[in-house]
């Protein structure tokens, strides 16, 4: 790992295409999904995202199912680094969403039990997805400057706080089948059409609103932007944004030029946005049409470059 101190390392709810995790020397560690709850594939490996989304969108009635990866998954991805001497840095999907961070935990003393010296932190990303993928990208641009694994495990925690995702569903049928919300609430939204609004933050989702269309459900989620960008006071040069969309890529397009309209309308400047799509392990439960915002504020040294 020519020029970089420690190895940055995800499990697969970080949804970073895999040119870019191949360009930036980041290894992925790749959650299980099941659409008959017996044979589980590995996601990104053994089912790309494209093929899932496609069973789910022809197979309406099927609620797929997502496992955490293994402790001996994280073994086998520790150990190599560990022999070469070189620290661990693994981000893992909010523990409140997944056990995956457990996984990664005890896979950390198997490995120390074999190698004394090996350095590697699990830290909680306290956020999934497209936002954990901005997250893991901060984490190799900390490495990129040249910080050490201590320095930038304690840049991550200060800004991991900053992070949001808004973002909108097709129906409720995926988060009442997966008990996200109680079954009679559920029932009642699917039978009057609503969509909800939701933010993570923190490691948690709350919901932030109604709606009963898609476009004012979409309008509600630019409107939450632009109150977090307008409480925190911050240009946009000091985030990370990404458009997180499912199965309908030319959507998320035309929900690009409409944030970047609303962003610039706001004052502030953004020339072009990231889209990137969002995988199994978070659609499992949003179903395959959510679409949203992921936004995180970047390290200090980063901003002070800009």
């Amino acid at each position: 790992m020519e020029n970089n101190r420690f190895a940055v390392i995800s499990d697969s709810s970080c949804d970073l295409p895999d040119e870019l995790t191949a360009a930036k020397e980041i290894t992925v560690v790749p959650f299980y999904v099941s659409f008959d709850g017996e044979t589980y594939k590995k996601e990104g490996t053994e089912i790309g995202i494209r093929e899932f989304y496609r069973e789910m969108v022809e197979q309406p009635g099927v609620y797929p199912k997502s496992s955490m990866p293994s402790i001996q998954d994280y073994v086998d991805v520790f150990q190599p680094f560990a022999q070469a001497h070189i620290p661990v840095l693994c981000i893992c999907i909010t523990t409140k969403f997944s056990g995956s961070m457990q996984s990664a935990l005890n896979a950390k003393e198997m490995v120390l039990s074999q190698y004394e010296d090996a350095q590697i932190e699990v830290i909680d990303a306290t956020v999934n997805t497209v936002l954990q993928g901005l997250f893991v990208l901060e984490a190799v641009s900390m490495r990129e400057e040249g910080m050490t694994l201590s320095e930038a495990v304690a840049a991550l925690d200060e800004i991991k706080e900053s992070g949001r995702i808004f973002f909108t569903i097709g129906s409720m049928d995926y988060l009442q089948h997966g008990g996200r919300i109680g079954k009679v609430a559920g029932a009642a939204a699917s039978v009057l059409g609503i969509r909800p609004i939701i933010t993570l933050k923190q490691g948690e989702i709350f919901p932030s609103g109604i709606s009963r269309s898609r476009r004012k459900s979409i309008d509600k989620v630019i409107a939450l932007l632009l109150d977090y960008l307008k409480e925190n006071g911050r240009p946009m040069s000091c985030y990370r944004f990404t458009i997180g969309f499912g199965y309908d890529r030319e959507e998320a397009v035309l929900f690009k030029e409409q944030v970047l309209a609303a962003l610039r309308t706001g004052g502030y400047e953004m020339e072009d946005a990231w889209i990137n799509q969002i995988g199994a392990t978070i659609a499992v439960h949003t179903g395959p049409y959510p679409l949203g915002i992921g936004i995180i504020r970047r390290h200090k040294k980063e901003r002070q470059g800009e």
